[in-house]
């Protein structure tokens, strides 16, 4: 009976034990737990932010895929969506399907604003895309017939930039009263040559009106010009220079001027490695700028 109870008790003993080391290694749990705990609590990297731009094929959407990989270094994951026409991009920036659009000039948005009601920013100044005139016919604008006939966009925010080239040539003389970026055929004062200047072509349709050879000059934007194989240093008989007002913006909704990404964005498309990309890529038919 003694040797049962003995047994009983070192049992009871054994149990007891193996309870305490059982609490023990609970305890070490717990501590392990509370550190794994600690550690979810520090700090994390901030989640990537997408951007979704629009921009015209050429060559706003090929710098903004040069861009791509040094934005998202810094938690920028750019989305392009691609246009082919003038119209397009700032309706999906007003309706909000696009954070931001890259495919115009100042004058471009102003006109739009002015027209629409858009309440759209300048982010930035990328950069400029020279005017130039075409022609399978002439190899300069000195070279024009009398009674020759020109072709330029029908776009009011291009006319006058046109008409100013024209008279830097010496075709024609404008109205010495008119800013220049607002004339229209009306300002023409003097046109020796007595050249017939057409303005019913979109701008996207002009290297069509090249390709038919339907006038003796043709006025295109150097955008759809090198959509269409055109070299502007090497194809053009007269194209703008550096000095052009006519920058190529990021624009944004007012509302959206002071966003992170976007001033993001701006700052990799004023980097030396894009300045350069924009550079070499395309030869001098654009020129970057910084500002």
């Amino acid at each position: 009976m003694m040797k049962k109870l003995s047994s009983l008790l070192l049992l009871a003993l054994l149990v007891l034990l193996a309870a305490c080391g059982q609490s023990g290694g609970s305890g070490t749990s717990d501590s392990n737990s509370s550190a794994s705990d600690g550690e979810g609590d520090q700090p994390t990297a901030e989640e990537p932010v997408e951007l979704v731009v629009g921009a015209s094929v050429t060559p706003h959407a090929e710098i903004l895929e040069h861009a791509k990989p040094l934005l998202e270094e810094k938690g920028v994951i750019l989305e392009i969506e691609t246009f082919t026409d003038y119209v397009m991009p700032n309706k999906a920036l007003e309706s909000g399907d696009l954070d931001a659009n890259y495919f115009q000039h100042i004058p471009y948005l102003e006109a739009q604003k002015e027209e629409f009601g858009y309440d759209f920013v300048n982010a930035g100044g990328i950069h400029i895309e020279p005017m130039g005139f075409y022609s399978q016919r002439i190899e300069s604008l000195s070279d024009l017939p009398e009674d020759g006939t020109i072709i330029i966009s029908n776009s009011v925010s291009d006319t006058g930039r046109t008409l100013a080239l024209l008279e830097k040539e010496g075709v024609i003389t404008l109205d010495e009263s008119v800013n220049k970026a607002d004339a229209t055929l009306e300002d023409i004062v003097e046109n020796p040559k007595n050249i017939t200047i057409r303005n019913d072509v979109n701008p996207e349709l002009l290297t069509a009106t090249y390709e038919n050879d339907e006038a003796d000059a043709i006025a295109i934007n150097t955008n759809f010009a090198i959509d269409a194989d055109l070299n502007p240093l090497e194809d053009a008989i007269a194209l703008e220079g550096s000095e052009s007002p006519y920058v190529n913006i990021i624009a944004v909704r007012s509302e959206d001027k002071d966003n992170e990404a976007i001033k993001t964005l701006v700052e990799v498309l004023h980097s030396d490695e894009l300045q350069t990309f924009m550079e070499e890529e395309f030869q001098g038919a654009l020129v970057p700028v910084s500002e």
